[in-house]
C-alpha cells in the first residue's frame, strides 16, 4: 500500500512546493498576521514584485524590524523579521486588513484617498507610480487600487 502511495505521489507530484493561490496579497498579509499573533520572530513568504514593494513600505513605516530578499528558488523568498514592543511583547502591527480583493476591487482617486485611523495608520496603494502609501499618493496627486490598511 505504501509503495502504491509513493508511486502515485511521483505521478501526481507533491503540491507543497507548487502552492497555487488565487489572492497572493491576502496570503502575504495572512502569513504576517498569523506569525505576529503566534509571537514568531521571522516569517518566510514567497516573493513577487508587489510583495517586495509592500515589505519595503512596512519597513519604512516602522511596522517590521528588518527584511531580506532571497533569490534561491525560481520565485524567491522574502524573510521578514517582525517587530514587537520589548517590554510587553505586543506586536507593532495591530491590524492588517485587505481592502481590494479579486472579487471586488477598490480604487480611489487622489482626492478621495482613505485615511487610516485619522492618519496614524497606512493604506498601501498600487498606482501608476508604483506601490506607495496613501500619504505619498496624495502628495503625488495620483490614485490607484487600495491594497490594504495597516495600523
Amino acid at each position: 500500500m505504501r509503495e502504491r502511495y509513493q508511486e502515485l505521489e511521483k505521478v501526481v507530484g507533491n503540491n507543497q512546493d507548487k502552492e497555487m493561490n488565487t489572492d497572493p496579497i491576502a496570503d502575504y498579509l495572512t502569513r504576517i498576521r498569523n506569525a505576529s499573533s503566534a509571537g514568531l520572530k521571522m516569517v518566510e513568504i514567497p516573493a513577487s514584485n508587489t510583495k517586495k514593494a509592500m515589505t519595503q513600505i512596512l519597513f519604512d513605516q516602522g511596522y517590521i524590524l528588518n527584511y531580506k530578499f532571497e533569490e534561491d528558488s525560481k520565485q524567491g523568498i522574502i524573510k521578514i523579521a517582525l517587530k514587537y514592543n520589548q517590554s510587553t511583547r505586543v506586536p507593532a502591527i495591530t491590524k492588517l486588513q485587505r481592502a481590494s480583493r479579486p472579487g471586488l476591487r477598490k480604487y480611489s482617486g487622489a482626492d478621495s484617498m482613505p485615511r487610516v485611523l485619522n492618519g496614524l495608520g497606512v493604506a498601501i496603494v498600487s498606482t501608476s507610480k508604483g506601490v506607495i502609501t496613501d500619504k505619498e499618493a496624495r502628495k503625488l496627486n495620483v490614485g490607484g487600487e487600495v491594497l490594504c490598511y495597516v495600523y
